[in-house]
């Protein structure tokens, strides 16, 4: 080892990740891979940030719906190194059910589906059936992907326009907008089409779409969230003899006198020679150090967008699909949380439908609704008697159900903004401050706010920290080698 590798004192060198999100104990993962000495900060009693579960009741809920996708490279490495994949498996083929309510002719289902033909024709037959478009609007969306597949994402130029301008330069009808670009723009972005960055869309929907046959496969967990980004990671973190202090926050980040860094806790300073950033961009702001960016105002100009999620256990089973999503209908994605939330499935509850004393069988949704500035404050009686209704509409099976619970989950700064010019705000992981970095889903990753942007930015932040260490270090992804 050298005298940087090793850090001042001859110790091996000492990092200090603030935040156990995924973006920050990723950089753990990465940095004490790499040998380093680590300790990781978060302030709540557990990790995984926003992608976490709680206790109520017999249910063990996640406080939102989170998926992922084939092309999220960096999210499967992540369930891969915390020994975690099997427990969140993607789909074996793209499908996913669209039910349309408002049709004239009463409810029709669609299905977006892919074959194993290449791109573009891997949808070519989902989207020739499509019912939810006229056969002109069918026609138009795959001009505009293909259009749409010859564009830069990285282009500052698309960062300046927002996605619905760009949709209707290329022929694209409301109609088409909310049946199909919406449909998936609004929860990957968690903004619809006119509120959306279309350097972000245009990521969303190449990578997704457009890159491979398989890209937008659907992968979810099937436990609670907290057995992959809390139990599962800390197991992985304290096998590597990572220091994990919950319930700690750093105070202050300031430079020693011989030049490491001194990171104030409650009751302690910890010095280390690199120190990641990995939390939300306001208390970034706070903790930057004089001269460390430009303009570290700027962070406060990343807004941020919110996720409300309903929960609905019904008395008995309403739902035959692990998942759909609506049209003509404020629902947006509906989930089958039963199983993974550890619902007992039965109770002395009355009789069995064999008319004996057996137990009946219950069921636990979740709707995910993004981009909820309207209903994020409303009351749960308001939500409530909104969406009861609306599921009834959607599932006949649900009219006449009991509702044995109805609650609701609100992350009112679950993402970052995608609005456009965001991506100019957006900082990189490297600071002016030598030894000082930055991570987590809203810096520079090219990503919108999903755990794949957050996975890549701790990989960035600690590839920064071990080069400037003089560390070899590879980059986790091939493709980012």
């Amino acid at each position: 080892m050298t005298e940087r590798e090793t850090g001042r004192d001859g110790a091996a060198a000492h990092a200090v990740v603030v935040g156990g999100g995924l973006a920050g104990v990723t950089a753990a993962l990465q940095l004490a891979d790499a040998g380093l000495r680590v300790t990781l900060l978060e302030g709540r009693p557990r990790l995984g940030g926003l992608a976490f579960s709680f206790r109520r009741g017999e249910l063990t809920v996640d406080n939102g719906q989170h998926v992922y996708l084939r092309c999220c490279t960096a999210y499967r490495w992540f369930l891969d190194r915390v020994e975690g994949a099997h427990l969140a498996p993607l789909q074996d083929r793209l499908d996913v059910p669209v039910l349309d309510v408002a049709h004239p002719r009463g409810p029709r289902l669609g299905r977006l589906r892919r074959t194993n033909l290449p791109v573009p024709l891997h949808l070519a037959r989902s989207l020739a059936t499509y019912p939810h478009l006229s056969l002109a609007e069918r026609a138009s969306v795959g001009r505009a992907a293909l259009a749409l597949k010859g564009l830069d994402p990285a282009d500052p130029a698309l960062d300046g326009i927002d996605f619905a301008t760009w949709l209707g330069r290329h022929g694209q009808s409301p109609r088409a907008i909310e049946a199909l670009w919406d449909l998936v723009g609004v929860a990957t972005l968690n903004a619809t089409a006119p509120d959306a960055s279309m350097g972000l869309a245009a990521m969303v929907f190449k990578t997704g779409l457009l890159s491979e046959p398989g890209a937008a496969d659907i992968g979810w967990a099937h436990v609670p969230l907290g057995e992959l980004h809390d139990t599962l990671a800390r197991k992985a973190l304290d096998s590597l003899g990572v220091r994990t202090e919950l319930r700690t926050k750093a105070e202050r980040i300031s430079r020693t006198e011989d030049g490491r860094w001194a990171v104030d806790v409650p009751g302690e300073t910890l010095e280390a020679d690199a120190v990641v950033l990995a939390v939300p961009q306001r208390e970034t702001r706070e903790l930057l150090p004089e001269g460390a960016l430009d303009d570290p105002d700027r962070l406060l100009d990343i807004g941020t967008a919110p996720i409300l999620n309903v929960h609905v256990v019904y008395d008995r089973k309403v739902l035959k699909q692990p998942f759909f999503t609506a049209l003509g209908s404020p629902v947006q994605w509906v989930f089958d949380r039963t199983d993974s939330s550890g619902l007992l499935r039965g109770g002395p509850e009355g009789p069995s439908n064999k008319g004996g004393g057996g137990r009946r069988v219950g069921q636990y949704l979740a709707v995910s609704q993004s981009a909820a500035q309207d209903e994020i404050d409303a009351p749960v009686a308001a939500l409530r008697e909104r969406y009861l209704p609306e599921l009834e509409r959607l599932l006949p099976a649900a009219r006449g159900a009991g509702v044995r619970d109805f609650f609701v989950t609100r992350e009112r700064t679950a993402t970052f903004a995608p609005t456009p010019g965001v991506g100019r705000l957006r900082p990189a992981a490297r600071t002016h401050a030598p030894g000082l970095y930055l991570a987590g889903a809203w810096t520079a990753t090219g990503w919108p706010a999903t755990m794949e942007g957050a996975v890549r930015s701790g990989f960035s932040a600690a590839g920064a920290a071990l080069a400037a260490l003089g560390r070899r270090h590879e980059h986790p992804l091939q493709e980012a080698a």
